[in-house]
């Protein structure tokens, strides 16, 4: 799909599909109204259909010359939120889709003028997300009629500027989105540690990025034992990634992106039941997040210098798996005693994160990993979990999950948690007791950023999803993509 910027009505464009948005009481909305004009009975025959602008609520009229109106219902005006704008988009590109229509003319919804370059950008998020599909292993593949999005938005001169840059951003940030997405859905077989530091290779080739991917060996130079006590179960090399962007002028500061890049989890020898590791290919949604989140950075920009640091590898079971009792000592010196080997994600994310410490010496660590069972308990499926010991940047980076419109809730580090960690035999343990699982688990991270400011984000819910709506499909979601861009590119 192509997009367009256009400042002009509705009325007068000569898309065969035109969509636009009707809040709750649209009745008043001068936009509606015009089209009411120009469909001359509108507004009579959607009130005699019973459309009132319920969210997901459609409506279609069909005008003279071949044209076909279609209103889709927003709800409440003043609770209206980035997910129901991408979602009121994506279910444009449905009825564009429906009707085999080449062309889409899109108004972005009626909104204060601070408001409008936003929900442009989530506009054109919605058109790209709503038609995402991952088709790659089927027979028959989803085809796409739509090819030109022309975006309504009503502003006049230097603003028309803003709305075209925020059209921009809002494409490359989808695309980055459904590349998460894509490398999130390959099977495990495919999406192996190899494939993920080749996925880095080509974003570092297409967007002039620096990539450096350290072997086992190497690893195993810089001290990475809990990383390589993981991965060492597997007949698949691990791979460590480090993708770096530079700004063209000099950096104001350093932020290091640390995703969780386990491409399989067995549980190891804590082996999980059947059901529970049909889904742990997601089990690298942490990595995919940052990894694809580089390309957008990339074509967007950035003030600041931005590493994404990945220690991919699976965790399996064979003579050669790392075992319950087993010690191991990170890359920082602290020593750690496995008492659950389904708790491997922490272990990587350990020297990950003192790899990104002790290497990059960023201003800022944010990590992102599918990390406990227990986030979900505490928050559902639709929510991450955030940890940190800094809070104004806690609060800066859940300001930039707001813009984004990905649902994020702060969880405490319990101090008085952090005994269940102890170990008789080494300076830590890498799991405590059932209840606090998710905040143990950050306070096990805590331990390897130190002094330095840090986010543990925790996705181990939003990462996938088991059923659709119209802007996400089931499967990989992508999540964490659109925070990341927003905060490094704001």
């Amino acid at each position: 799909m192509k997009f367009q910027n256009t400042a002009g009505a509705l009325s007068n464009e000569k898309s065969g599909l035109l969509v636009a948005g009707a809040y709750l009481g649209y009745e008043s909305d001068s936009g509606i109204k015009s089209l009411d004009k120009l469909s001359d009975g509108l507004l009579d025959v959607a009130t005699s259909e019973n459309f009132t602008g319920k969210p997901g609520q459609t409506f279609s009229f069909r005008l003279e010359e071949g044209k076909t109106l279609v209103l889709i219902g927003l709800g409440d005006k003043n609770s209206f939120s980035i997910e129901q704008c991408r979602d009121y988009a994506a279910r444009a590109v449905a009825a564009a889709a429906k009707l085999k229509a080449k062309s889409l003319s899109i108004a972005v919804p009626s909104c204060r003028a601070t408001q409008l370059p936003r929900y442009a950008q989530n506009t054109v998020e919605g058109c790209i997300l709503g038609t995402y599909s991952f088709d790659k292993y089927k027979s028959k593949k989803v085809k796409n009629s739509l090819e030109t999005v022309r975006v309504l938005a009503d502003v006049k001169g230097k603003k028309t500027k803003s709305i075209a840059a925020s059209i921009k951003k809002g494409e490359i940030t989808a695309n980055a989105v459904c590349q998460a997405r894509d490398l999130v859905n390959e099977p495990a077989d495919t999406a192996t540690p190899s494939f993920l530091a080749n996925a880095a290779k080509k974003i570092a080739k297409t967007h002039g990025l620096k990539v450096k991917v350290y072997s086992a060996a190497d690893c195993k130079k810089m001290g990475m034992n809990l990383y390589l006590a993981v991965g060492r179960g597997s007949s698949e090399a691990a791979k460590f990634i480090h993708l770096t962007y530079t700004p063209k002028r000099k950096a104001t500061k350093k932020i290091a992106l640390v995703g969780k890049g386990v491409t399989f989890d067995s549980g190891g020898y804590s082996l999980k039941p059947s059901a529970s590791m049909m889904g742990m290919k997601v089990d690298m949604a942490g990595s995919a997040a940052v990894i694809s989140s580089m390309a957008a950075i990339a074509q967007i920009g950035s003030k600041y210098e931005v590493h994404a640091i990945v220690a991919a590898c699976e965790n399996m079971v064979s003579g050669n798996a790392y075992k319950l009792g087993d010690v191991f000592k990170g890359m920082d010196g602290t020593t750690v005693e496995i008492n659950n080997t389904d708790a491997e994600g922490r272990l990587t994310l350990a020297d990950a994160l003192t790899f990104a410490r002790t290497k990059v010496k960023p201003d800022e660590i944010f990590d992102f990993a599918t990390l406990t069972g227990a986030c979900m308990v505490a928050l559902g499926n639709y929510t991450a979990g955030v940890m940190s010991d800094h809070n104004n940047l806690a609060k800066q980076w859940l300001t930039s999950a707001e813009n984004a419109g990905e649902d994020m809730w702060r969880l405490p580090l319990t101090k008085a948690l952090r005994g269940q960690l102890n170990s008789p035999i080494a300076d830590m343990k890498n799991t405590g007791e059932r209840y606090g699982g998710a905040i143990t688990a950050g306070l096990f991270l805590q331990n390897f950023a130190k002094d330095t400011p840090w986010v543990h984000t925790d996705i181990a819910g939003p990462a996938s999803r088991t059923g659709s709506t119209p802007a996400i499909k089931k499967g990989g979601t992508g999540f964490a993509v659109a925070t990341i861009v927003d905060y490094v590119t704001n």
